[in-house]
Parts: structure tokens; C-alpha cells; sequence
């Protein structure tokens, strides 16, 4: 009896981790629900999700994956389970992927996040996912889709509406951080800089020492209560 593609190429890779292998090979295994064109190809890309599986994300302190599953090649966040991240860590990237959210629903996209704060907001930087049009946050560009949450806002007009898929893009290098939303450049900035520290000591996020601090750290997929979908995830390491 044959196998599916799904079912095998998930197998290959819990072996491969099993006998302390790297666990992505996108030269040698196939993602029907990731989309790598030659030119991102060329420059190193691989997915961060296999289109089948959790294989390579957990839920933030714990084993499982709480309330997230997979349908059709795409993660949903079900009824609750906390914020997804990935069991590897990173220090310089560019990720990109697509999401979308039902109406009113809110979610996001947080990076670098050290394993020491108790919620992984504590210490990551956050993209947000949102419908703003409908959620509250919307009304600040502050708290807008595709924002640095809270500390520096987005432009109108570039986020699609609920229920449509967008195109996003985090680059972090080094102390330089980029959001990409729909092809656009969101915000860029500076983690350390007089300005970033002049924000963060003005926000809410002044009450935890180690928020944008760590040089290295998971991936998560932000866990609001509310459904979200994201799908062709990849990423390639910087330097």
C-alpha cells in the first residue's frame, strides 16, 4: 500500500531529528503547500512548515500544540492552547508568510523570543495580525495590521480585508528589523536605538527588562483568542 506524500515526508523528517539530523532538506523532500520560487530558492529559503503537520512548532513552555492544527495546508488556531513557536531558534532572518483573520480577529507575528519571559510578548517584538476594519486596536495605527505593536504604527490602506490572505515579511538583521505587508514597507527599525528605547520606556512593554533584548529566539504565532489562519511559511537564515 503506497504511502501519501504528506504522511512520508513527515515520517522522513521525524526520523531524520530522531537520528540528530537537520530536520529541513527542501532540496530533497517535497511541500505541496509552500511555495518557493527559484529566486527565493536561489537565496537560501526553506520552509518553516512541512504543509502537513506541526512537525518543528510547540506550544510556548509546553510539549503539545494546544488548540492549533493543521487543515489543508494551512495552521489554524482552534479553541485555545496558548502562542505556537518553533522548537528552533533564530538569530538573524528574513520569514515570510501569509495569514489571515475572520472578522474582528486579532492576532500576531512575534520574533526573537526568549525562552526566560512568561509569555513570549514579554520579550519578543510583535507583528500584528488583525482585521482593522472591525477590532478596536485598528483605530491606532500604533495597534494597526502589520505594525511593531505598540510602538510604531503602520500606514492605512495596505492591509486586505477579513477573511483575505496577506502577504507578510519580517527581516531582522542584526539590530535592523523590517515589516513587509502586501509588498509594502511597514516600519523599519533599530532594536537599541535612542529612538526604539525612547518608545518602549513610553509603552507598556517598560515593565519587562528583557522585552527586545535577546540577540536570538523562537518564532511565534500569537495565540489572541480569536481564529487565525497562516500558511507558506519559510524563511532563510542571515549571517
Amino acid at each position: 500500500m503506497s504511502i501519501p506524500m504528506a504522511r512520508r515526508t513527515l515520517a522522513s523528517l521525524v526520523l531524520l531529528a530522531a537520528c540528530g539530523q537537520p530536520a529541513w532538506q527542501p532540496s530533497t523532500y517535497e511541500y505541496p503547500t509552500v511555495t518557493l520560487s527559484a529566486e527565493e530558492r536561489g537565496a537560501g529559503y526553506r520552509p518553516l512548515f512541512d504543509g502537513a503537520s506541526l512537525f518543528g512548532w510547540r506550544i510556548y513552555h509546553g510539549a503539545g500544540t494546544g488548540g492549533w492544527h493543521v487543515a489543508n495546508g494551512v495552521i489554524e488556531r482552534g479553541t485555545g492552547g496558548g502562542d505556537l513557536v518553533t522548537t528552533e531558534t533564530f538569530a538573524n532572518f528574513e520569514l515570510a508568510l501569509e495569514w489571515k483573520v475572520e472578522p474582528g480577529g486579532n492576532s500576531g507575528i512575534i520574533y526573537r523570543i526568549d525562552d526566560a519571559g512568561d509569555a513570549t510578548y514579554v520579550t519578543g517584538p510583535e507583528m500584528q495580525v488583525l482585521d482593522d476594519e472591525r477590532h478596536p486596536d485598528g483605530k491606532s495605527p500604533l495597534t494597526s495590521a502589520g505594525s511593531v505593536y505598540g510602538l510604531y504604527p503602520a500606514p492605512r490602506g495596505i492591509v486586505k480585508p477579513a477573511g483575505k490572505w496577506n502577504e507578510a515579511r519580517i527581516i531582522v538583521n542584526g539590530n535592523h528589523v523590517e515589516h513587509r505587508l502586501n509588498g509594502k514597507q511597514i516600519a523599519q527599525y533599530d532594536l537599541g536605538s535612542p529612538d526604539w528605547e525612547q518608545r518602549v520606556a513610553a509603552s507598556k512593554f517598560n515593565q519587562w527588562k528583557g522585552y527586545g533584548r535577546a540577540s536570538r529566539g523562537r518564532i511565534g504565532l500569537q495565540d489572541h483568542g480569536d481564529p487565525v489562519s497562516f500558511r507558506n511559511i519559510r524563511i532563510r537564515v542571515l549571517p
